[in-house]
């Protein structure tokens, strides 16, 4: 067993060299959308996954998070096995929790032109702090 003063001197040593990946390489290429037949209803659409993993961009820790995504389509909805490859994209991603829901919502509007849209992310708590974050998006009325 080792010593305080051991044990301080090995824990110094494990400081690494963690790969961080830049936000260019979030593959949001792979998203795909279908054709939503039924336009004239307010139909809530909500996915979501306890399984959504980014990296905080100082330490390369990551930070795990529960995200919801709920929308009314306009005319097309999100292909769920694209999401998830998408979301995988975030992995080794060093990203801040604020930007990360963004970028989420900014993609996901993109992709199919919702009449609205949430994006809630809710991590797991770390150092002792819970942080969920959540932005919304509504289409412009015409």
């Amino acid at each position: 067993m080792a010593t305080i003063p051991e044990l301080k001197e090995q824990y110094q040593s494990l400081d690494r060299q963690v790969l961080i990946r830049s936000e260019e390489t979030i593959d949001a290429q792979c998203l795909l959308a279908f054709q939503y037949d039924y336009p004239q209803q307010e139909s809530q659409v909500t996915v979501d996954t306890d399984e959504f993993t980014a990296v905080c961009p100082w330490t390369g820790l990551p930070d795990y998070g529960t995200l919801h995504i709920s929308y009314v389509p306009a005319h097309s909805c999100i292909e769920l096995k694209s999401l998830k490859y998408y979301l995988l994209s975030y992995r080794d991603v060093g990203i801040v929790q604020e930007h990360a829901v963004n970028r989420i919502l900014q993609d996901m509007v993109a992709l199919c032109q919702p009449r609205s849209m949430k994006v809630t992310l809710d991590y797991k708590v770390r150092g002792g702090l819970h942080t969920s974050v959540s932005v919304e998006h509504r289409a412009p009325q015409g």
